[in-house]
C-alpha cells in the first residue's frame, strides 16, 4: 500500500485514544475539517472556532450560571415570537445540525442560510447538511436572498424576504458584530450564542448565550419545550426581568475570578 492509499485508510477518530483528555475536542476540529472539505465551511471558520475554543477554556467548558439565564430568556423570546428565524453560518451547520432543526421545529422558527464568504456552493451544501438533519425548508439560497440589509455592505446583507427580512426575532451565532448592529437597528430581537462576552456581536445583541454552541443549542432545545407550558404573562416576565449587560458582566466576573482560582493553585 502507498502513501496516498494508506493516508484514505484511517481518520482522527482511530487513533484518539478512549482516554485522552482531549478527544472530544479534537473530535470537533475532525468534523470542521470534514465540513471544509465538503465546502459547508471556509478556512477562516477554523480560526473563529480556535478563538471560540479558547474562551470555552476560560469558562470551564462548561455552561455556567450566566448562559443558563440567557438560555432561559432566548427561549421565552423565541416562543414569544410572531416570525422567529435562525440564521445558520458555516461552523454552526457543520457542529450542530440537527440541533438547529430541532429548535426551529420546538419554535416555528425558519432556517436561513446566511455567510460572510457567501457562493451558491457553500449555500447549496449547507442547505443539504440541513434536509439531511431533516429540515422542511431552508432559506437564503441562491436567488432566494435578494434582500438586503440597510447599512451593511458585506454579502451577509443579502437576506430572504420571507426570512430575516422579516423577522421579528434572530437566533445567531459565532460573532457577526456588523449584522447584529444593523439587525437589531432594524427593531429586531436578536439572540446571539458568542463564547467571547467581549465581541461586538456579544455587546449589541438583545440576549448574548455566553457558552458554547455545541451545549447552548440542545440546551436551548430542552428550555423551550421546558418553558412551552408558561402562558404568555409568565413568558413575558421572563424576558422583563433579564439584562444582557449584567450576564456580560457576571460571565466578566466569573473568567476573572477564575483566572485568579488558577493562578493561585500553580
Amino acid at each position: 500500500m502507498d502513501k496516498a492509499q494508506d493516508s484514505k485508510s484511517w481518520s482522527i477518530r482511530d487513533i484518539i485514544p478512549e482516554n485522552h483528555p482531549r478527544k472530544e475536542s479534537l473530535l470537533i476540529r475532525e468534523k470542521l475539517i470534514e465540513a471544509m472539505e465538503k465546502s459547508i465551511l471556509v478556512p477562516q471558520g477554523l480560526i473563529a472556532h480556535g478563538r471560540g475554543e479558547c474562551f470555552d477554556y476560560l469558562i470551564g467548558e462548561k455552561t455556567q450560571d450566566f448562559a443558563e439565564k440567557a438560555i432561559e430568556a432566548a427561549a421565552a423570546t423565541l416562543l414569544l415570537a410572531k416570525t422567529p428565524v435562525i440564521s445558520i453560518n458555516g461552523n454552526m451547520a457543520a457542529l450542530v445540525p440537527e440541533g438547529l432543526v430541532r429548535l426551529a421545529e420546538e419554535t416555528n422558527a425558519k432556517l436561513e442560510v446566511n455567510l460572510f464568504y457567501r457562493d451558491e456552493r457553500r449555500e447549496k451544501a449547507i442547505a443539504e447538511l440541513l434536509y439531511k438533519a431533516n429540515a422542511k425548508e431552508v432559506l437564503g439560497v441562491g436567488e432566494d436572498a435578494s434582500t438586503v440589509i440597510p447599512e451593511l455592505f458585506s454579502q451577509r446583507r443579502r437576506v430572504s424576504p420571507k426570512g430575516i427580512y422579516i423577522a421579528d426575532v434572530i437566533l445567531l451565532g459565532l460573532e457577526d458584530g456588523d449584522r447584529t448592529e444593523a439587525l437589531v437597528k432594524m427593531g429586531k430581537k436578536v439572540i446571539a450564542i458568542d463564547i467571547n462576552p467581549l465581541s461586538r456581536t456579544s455587546r449589541s445583541a438583545t440576549i448574548t448565550i455566553v457558552d458554547n454552541i455545541i451545549r447552548a443549542v440542545p440546551r436551548l432545545v430542552e428550555k423551550v419545550k421546558e418553558l412551552k407550558s408558561k402562558n404568555k404573562e409568565e413568558l413575558e416576565q421572563i424576558v422583563l426581568n433579564y439584562d444582557n449587560k449584567n450576564v456580560l458582566a457576571e460571565s466578566l466576573k466569573f473568567i476573572a475570578n477564575r483566572l485568579t482560582q488558577l493562578s493561585l493553585s500553580l
